[in-house]
This record gives C-alpha cells, sequence and structure tokens, in this order.
C-alpha cells in the first residue's frame, strides 16, 4: 500500500497527499526505544520525528536539578519543530518515554521541503503555534496547580498517545515528568486511586475510568485540546 494514503501521524495526515507523499518518500521508520534520546538541547538537530506509536517527552534540565518535562510528542505532532524557525538545535531535549515507532526524517529533507512547498511551511508553522501553546500551559500548570490534577492531566495525554489502558509507569519517572518528589506523587496516585479512576502496581497504572479522570484533572487538558484544535482542526 502506498505510504502516502495512510496517514498514520495526524499531523501527517493534515498535509496534501502531494506534499505527505514527498515528505515520506525521505523518510524511514524506525522504533522508539524506551529511554533513548533522540535530541539534546542547543545541538544541531540531525533528524525530525514523526511518531506513529509511542510518545517522546520534551525535557529541560537546569543545573544539577532532575530533568523537568514540558511537553509530549505522539502521533499528534512532530520533535524537530524548530527547523520551521530557520533554528539548527532544540532548546530542550527529546527523549521516548513510551516506546513505539516512528516516521524519521533528515533534518536537511524538512529543509529542503520547507523551501518547495508554502503550504507545508502552513502546516508546521500552525503546529509550532500548539506546541508553544503546551509548553506555555505546561509551565502555568507547575505553577498553580496541585499534584493531583496535574498526575490526573499528564495520564491522560499519555493515554491519548497510546493504543492501551494500561501504562508502564513508575513513580520515580511520574515524579520526575512531574518535577515533584516521589512521596507526592505516590500520595496523589493513591488519591486516584481510591476515587476508583486508576489501579496501580508494580510500575504499571491502568486507567480505569477515563472520564472520572477528565474530571479529575485541571482544567489544562482542555486547554490544550482546544490550542491543538485552534490550530490544526
Amino acid at each position: 500500500m502506498n505510504p502516502a494514503s495512510v496517514p498514520d501521524n495526524r499531523l501527517l495526515g493534515k498535509l496534501s497527499r502531494r506534499d505527505r507523499k514527498r515528505m515520506l518518500d525521505g523518510c524511514d521508520r524506525v522504533d522508539l526505544v524506551l529511554g533513548a534520546t533522540l535530541c539534546e538541547s542547543d545541538q544541531p538537530l540531525r533528524h525530525v520525528y514523526f511518531p506513529v506509536t509511542g510518545f517522546i517527552s520534551m525535557m529541560a534540565v537546569v543545573g544539577r536539578h532532575p530533568p523537568l518535562e514540558l511537553g509530549l510528542v505522539g502521533s499528534e505532532g512532530m520533535l524537530g519543530v524548530t527547523l520551521v524557525l530557520g533554528v539548527e538545535a532544540s532548546p530542550l531535549i527529546g527523549v521516548v518515554q513510551g516506546s513505539g515507532s516512528a516516521w524519521r526524517m533528515p533534518a536537511a529533507h524538512l529543509r529542503q521541503q520547507l523551501r518547495t512547498s508554502p503550504s507545508l511551511l502552513r502546516t508546521l508553522n500552525r503546529y509550532l503555534y500548539a506546541t508553544v501553546a503546551q509548553l506555555a500551559q505546561t509551565a502555568v500548570c507547575a505553577s498553580f496547580h496541585e499534584v493531583e490534577p496535574r498526575l490526573a492531566r499528564w495520564l491522560l495525554m499519555t493515554h491519548d498517545r497510546v493504543d492501551d489502558n494500561r501504562l508502564q509507569l513508575t513513580h520515580a519517572l511520574l515524579a520526575e515528568m512531574l518535577g515533584v518528589r516521589r512521596s507526592s506523587v505516590s500520595l496523589a496516585a493513591g488519591a486516584l486511586q481510591r476515587r476508583k479512576l486508576i489501579r496501580y502496581s508494580r510500575g504499571q497504572i491502568r486507567i480505569v475510568s477515563r472520564i472520572g479522570l477528565e474530571a479529575a484533572s485541571c482544567g489544562c487538558y482542555d486547554a490544550l485540546l482546544s490550542a491543538y484544535a485552534r490550530a490544526l482542526d
């Protein structure tokens, strides 16, 4: 089957058939290996990634503090969107936090396509807006919201990017993603479990009630969905 007719990445699916074919002609299908670092902050981007399954965390590191996650990239988007601005590096680290697969494209090929396709540039500029909105909303969330609704939001965002109600997530990883102590995650997860929204054991969290988790989440989750819809839907 012609890959251009199978938009298994939603961002690629927003492109015209012609643009999508030209993009996929320059891509390889690769595995996203859990824990793999796909880009370093302030280092030249060699490739961009369009996830199909799994997801990538965009993380910041300040001094000796643990990394802090600022955004997620799954099948709705791409890693390496700063190339749209003519910037050859990412300000954040890209780490695979959910194994899966992706279309990988050399950065040089994307730059070439951007020069020749105004419609591609328009679409990726819109996605860039959605990415900036996600980063801003995550910063607001970390500053003003309690751990329990933040955890609910993060679990929903992760659930959106995997095709399974079971998530392989330890409390240590969740603490790192949210930038809080592990004990805080344990308390928040315990509260969600007592409300029968999730069930967790030995590094696995199962979503029991998606609707309940949405109600428990802060408003940032809906805000993030709305920002993506305004930009691309």
